[in-house]
């Protein structure tokens, strides 16, 4: 997995304090068993390890991660986030015939400050999530290491490696060539499964939920096919549970892509995963990252952040010039339109995960009848 997260960084909004626990710990572990450690130590099984985690991950040693990335040599560098650096690597695989297998490795930076702990607070937030939870179109963690090495703190994780990179990455204007809209409308529909599955209980029960809290185009990453998948689940967490109609806490994201009511407020639902997708869908309509507008309202004054507004009071969105007239017209109003149903004031309004993949596969339908009729929809 190219885990490339340049060019977009993730902040933490200092408006709002966290005042609720995570409502399920059926999800959340209690703590983190250091690994073996030594020049005789290997990776095993976690579950041999760890018997509380999932039986799939890997834990590995820091020595084997050394290897596997020469020693996070600089031309293995293929990303960079507000948690560590991130390396193409190669580690064996523990069945036979104990094949190579390419990951990528995300190193937390090594000390024991403020910021190195809050960057392991995520680091355990992701195994919490990626280690009980698998979906298509959700990025697969192979691993992770935690090693003491002197006074530094080592925290690694290990993902399937993602050739084609971040969604990010092929949005840019220099890309070349630039995507397709029958590919930009695939990418969409597979980042709205992953949405759905995690809002949608995730086979742990109808009203159990997961809000991603930063959805954004670097957090997509495509596969060899390009496929989609959610990835860097840092800032994951629970919904709101027992009849609670949100959960309070401290507001984290990316500028651009929170939702206005929870910056605001710190009142966090799954429709603020909803707003977020509402702006990506602006951005792949029309290439360009989100701007920010500032609207008073109630003699408050806020910062609305959306994305390539056509003119002075037009939220519509220009497609992407690059795109010339090779997409369905009646394909483009519809996501046009889902966009603008994801980013109305009112959350309660704003549509569902679930509504939303439904009208995008109506999308992917109108696109591809236009392929059908020789390009006349």
């Amino acid at each position: 997995m190219v885990f490339c997260i340049m060019g977009r960084f993730s902040y933490i909004f200092t408006t709002g304090d966290e005042t609720t626990p995570p409502a399920n710990t059926s999800l959340f572990f209690s703590a983190l068993s250091q690994p073996e450690t030594g020049p005789e130590a290997s990776s095993r099984n976690v579950s041999e390890m760890n018997p509380g985690y999932s039986s799939s991950l890997r834990a590995f040693t820091l020595a084997e991660l050394n290897r596997a990335t020469e020693n996070f040599k600089e031309s293995n560098k293929i990303g960079k986030g507000f948690f560590g650096i991130v390396y193409k690597g190669v580690v064996k695989s523990l069945k036979s015939p104990y094949n190579d297998i390419c990951v990528a490795v995300k190193r937390g930076r090594r000390g024991r400050g403020k910021r190195e702990q809050q960057e392991f607070k995520q680091w355990k937030t992701e195994i919490k999530v990626l280690g009980k939870i698998k979906h298509p179109n959700l990025v697969n963690l192979v691993g992770y290491c935690n090693e003491d090495s002197g006074n530094e703190n080592n925290w690694l994780l290990v993902y399937e490696y993602m050739p084609n990179g971040s969604l990010d990455d092929h949005l840019s204007g220099s890309s070349k060539p630039p995507l397709s809209w029958l590919v930009r409308l695939k990418i969409a529909r597979d980042a709205a499964a992953g949405l759905t599955y995690l809002h949608e209980g995730m086979g742990m029960g109808e009203k159990y939920q997961l809000i991603f809290r930063d959805f954004k185009p670097s957090n997509i990453l495509l596969d060899s096919q390009m496929n989609a998948k959610l990835s860097d689940f840092g800032f994951a967490r629970d919904g709101p549970q027992d009849g609670r109609t949100h959960v309070s806490t401290l507001v984290v994201g990316t500028k651009g892509y929170a939702a206005p009511e929870y910056v605001q407020t710190g009142r966090l639902t799954s429709k603020v995963d909803v707003w977020s997708y509402g702006i990506f869908l602006q951005e792949l309509i029309s290439g360009r990252r989100p701007v920010a507008q500032t609207h008073s309202e109630d003699n408050s004054k806020f910062l609305r952040w959306t994305c390539c507004y056509a003119g002075e009071g037009s939220s519509r969105p220009i497609p992407d010039p690059r795109l010339g007239s090779r997409y369905s017209e009646r394909s483009m109003q519809l996501v046009t339109s889902i966009s603008e149903k994801c980013l109305l004031k009112d959350p309660k309004l704003r549509p569902t995960m679930g509504e939303v993949l439904h009208l995008v596969d109506e999308a992917i339908a109108l696109e591809n009848q236009q392929s059908l009729n020789g390009g006349r929809t």
